[in-house]
């Protein structure tokens, strides 16, 4: 298997997202494979406006019957997982959502490196950390 290496991408979790990512058993390696797929192009649905939705595969199961994920994106540059669903729950967000995810893009997206770091520091967001021998920078 190939592994990409990131020198600029960094992977975040709102306090929501990181709550469902919780109950779901979702762990942050997870999150960092739909990031680096979605680095390289492989994304499920692109919302428009910096927004795009990753499916994540339940453990041990295909994605098709997985958790949803709204990642606030930017390529080689950052991304911010908001809002996760089941499939089972949930078929999709509607446009009032999306419009609303649409001005959260504009601003996390339009934060610099530093303001970020100061709302991981605060507890606003978390880091997603890499997992243990992956090459991402």
């Amino acid at each position: 298997m190939r592994k990409a290496v990131f020198k600029t991408l960094a992977v975040y979790k709102s306090k929501p997202f990181a709550r469902f990512a919780r109950k779901a058993r979702i762990p942050d390696a997870d999150l960092w494979e739909a990031a680096r797929l979605a680095n390289e192009g492989v994304i499920d649905a692109d919302l428009g406006g910096g927004i795009i939705k990753q499916r994540i595969a339940r453990a041990g199961q295909g994605k098709s019957g997985g958790s949803r994920s709204i990642i606030l994106f930017r390529k080689n540059d950052r991304a911010v997982y908001v809002h996760g669903f089941e499939k089972k729950d949930t078929a999709n967000i509607g446009p009032d959502e999306l419009e609303a995810f649409r001005k959260y893009a504009e601003v996390y997206l339009g934060y610099t490196n530093a303001e970020m770091a100061q709302l991981v520091e605060d507890g606003a967001i978390f880091r997603v950390e890499k997992s243990e021998g992956e090459d991402y920078a």
